[in-house]
């Protein structure tokens, strides 16, 4: 990572009355932009020593209303270093707000269980070389590569940043919007979904190759396979799978991982019965669950043995976790020799019986991990768009797709899985992040085989 990328700077401010400009008390979106603006100006001394000036905006969305009494988080993070030019990621979000519900007083407000996301935005701002006063605060070359650098500094710790005024202080940014790449997974198929729900579900195995191929098209790097007899209802059979990643393979070089999880109550040889087929990647759930009102069932000696049967295959595991207790269990897998770090983990939220789809669970889920994992979300119905955006925004991958959510919009079906994807890579670069293609994803994954 260049110096200086990853820093972040956050402001909370209540909008007044004197903020509102249009009738029912709606705050100018250019207010949003002049907050933006203070946040680059943080940025900006703690980077330079000077304010600097705001050159340009690359792009502007202003996605809901704001309006007098709101409490509103504005972000920023600096996502590419030049050598006087420093591009920025903005983000504006309503924490709370006054219901402005009749019985209620007047002056009733609430917090919002999920914090409404009203503006985005990149920029670019300038410092002239000239006006670049901390510029003996960064590190060598040979600590940081990509860095502009005069004096000798010893290396930075992962992660840290040098802040003005003394060089031995350091700020290490939370978790924020990390300008690497992510990678999308599009779980196109699933075990639950039927077409009576959608018609936009693939069955056969035509159908699942077309679909994989508009997912990578949309900006998938991994597709998550479960495959269907043709009545619709599920399969694990070795021969099923053949046939889906062969159409697969047949219109894209995706890399295919198949899930050994199955449907509820199929046995455990049933449910490896797709390792056959020597997949590139492969699930391996990490403990029970309720399941909705059913029960799915991983216990130790199963995921043991599932894992065994992942690694005979040759297949790289991405450790399923449905609540905390499963990193647990991870750790011991790890312990055991039945794992080696680093590793691959996604987080899968908002099932009934399972850990809550909210901004507080998925930051305590990601403080837990192994060191040196990689990690990225799921989320199911509703949660979907706004778990995996916060998956993107703090550094993690996302995965999106009809076997978790059928919806586009409220109502309105996601016509397949691409169009889920789609909004996904919109919005990973919207917040500086590239969408890993297919051979980045493999180099990336490559890293955390285990």
């Amino acid at each position: 990572m260049t110096w200086g990328t990853g820093l972040r700077a956050t402001l909370h401010v209540r909008l007044g009355f004197h903020d509102a400009h249009y009738a029912g008390e709606l705050v100018d979106g250019a207010k949003i932009l002049s907050l933006f603006g203070d946040v680059a100006t943080e940025l900006l001394i703690r980077l330079d020593g000077d304010e600097g000036l705001f050159r340009a905006y690359e792009s502007v969305e202003f996605l809901a209303p704001v309006h007098s009494g709101d409490f509103v988080e504005v972000s920023g993070v600096v996502t590419r270093m030049g050598t006087t030019s420093r591009q920025m990621a903005f983000e504006a979000r309503v924490l709370m707000r006054n219901p402005r519900t009749p019985p209620l007083a007047p002056s009733a407000a609430d917090v919002l269980p999920t914090p409404v996301v009203v503006c985005r935005a990149i920029g670019t701002c300038v410092v002239p070389v000239a006006l670049q006063r901390n510029h003996h605060l960064r590190p060598t070359a040979a600590a940081l590569p990509g860095a502009s650098l005069l004096h000798p500094l010893p290396p930075l710790p992962a992660g840290a940043v040098w802040i003005t005024p003394a060089p031995t202080t350091l700020v290490t940014p939370p978790p924020a919007l990390v300008p690497c790449e992510v990678i999308l997974t599009a779980a196109i198929v699933g075990a639950e979904i039927t077409k009576k729900q959608t018609p936009y579900l693939p069955i056969t195995p035509e159908e699942i190759g077309q679909e994989a191929a508009l997912c990578v098209e949309a900006g998938a790097a991994v597709i998550h396979l479960h495959v269907r007899n043709l009545d619709g209802s599920p399969s694990q059979a070795a021969e099923h799978f053949r046939e889906a990643i062969a159409a697969i393979r047949q219109r894209t070089d995706a890399i295919i991982q198949v899930s050994t999880g199955g449907a509820v109550g199929m046995p455990v040889e049933e449910r490896c019965g797709p390792l056959e087929c020597r997949p590139e990647m492969a699930t391996l759930n990490c403990g029970s669950i309720n399941f909705g009102n059913d029960i799915f069932i991983n216990t130790r000696p199963q995921i043991r043995e599932i894992a065994r049967r992942i690694h005979a295959a040759g297949s790289q595991p991405e450790l399923e976790c449905y609540d905390s207790g499963h990193l647990e269990e991870v750790r011991a897998l790890v312990r055991e020799g039945a794992l080696a770090e680093p590793l691959h983990i996604q987080f899968v939220l908002g099932l009934a019986g399972g850990a809550a789809a909210t901004e507080a669970v998925l930051r305590f889920l990601v403080g837990q991990l192994p060191s040196g994992s990689l990690w990225g979300c799921a989320a199911v119905g509703k949660h979907q768009q706004p778990m995996t955006e916060l998956a993107i925004k703090l550094g993690g991958h996302a995965r999106v797709g009809l076997e978790d959510n059928i919806y586009l919009t409220k109502g309105v079906l996601s016509q397949g899985s691409a169009p889920l994807v789609e909004r996904a890579a919109t919005y990973a670069r919207s917040v500086g992040r590239s969408v890993a293609s297919t051979a980045r994803a493999r180099e990336i994954l490559t890293r955390v085989r285990a």
